[in-house]
């Protein structure tokens, strides 16, 4: 039997812990067998004051969170802009070496005319932002193959045309 020691409210059920009444912690009465006989009681909760204090690793600290004393913890930064991982613009580049990739496969098909002048213009163009603007724009070599390989396809084309119509 366990008794509430507020309310003296009693309980037979042994798998109470808590006063229903008042939520207090029932005791054990005198008459039960002492608390040590039950094996199935988890051990008492301990209440800590302060958090738990681990030993810590004696890695050195990342240029992330080493700071000099004296500065803020944040630095406000503008939506969707970071110093760390700002990339610079390869759109440019990156479309003029895919259409000069694609117009020298397609040479056969005069895929220099309708490919390889666009690719050409654009690796012109993001060179010439690269070359300009470093800091914003980026893939001047890129914009360099795509550049030389719509040139190619482009002249190889026109050679293609002017024997086809040679050939007639």
């Amino acid at each position: 039997m366990k008794q509430c020691p507020r309310c003296k409210q009693t309980y037979s059920d042994e798998n109470l812990n808590f006063c229903l009444e008042d939520g207090e912690l029932l005791s054990v009465f005198a008459y039960d067998p002492p608390p040590s006989l039950y094996a199935d009681d988890p051990p008492p909760t301990v209440l800590l004051t302060e958090a738990r204090v681990t030993n810590p690793a004696s890695w050195p600290q990342s240029p992330l969170t080493a700071r000099p004393t004296g500065q803020p913890q944040f630095q406000h930064q503008p939506f969707g802009e970071s110093s760390m991982f700002h990339s610079r613009d390869k759109t440019l580049p990156t479309i003029s070496l895919i259409l000069g990739i694609a117009s020298i496969v397609l040479i056969c098909c005069y895929g220099g005319i309708w490919l390889g002048a666009p690719a050409a213009v654009l690796g012109f163009l993001g060179m010439r932002n690269a070359d300009n603007d470093p800091g914003r724009y980026d893939g001047r070599s890129m914009a360099i193959g795509g550049m030389v390989l719509g040139g190619v396809s482009l002249l190889g084309s026109l050679a293609i045309a002017f024997f086809a119509i040679l050939a007639r």
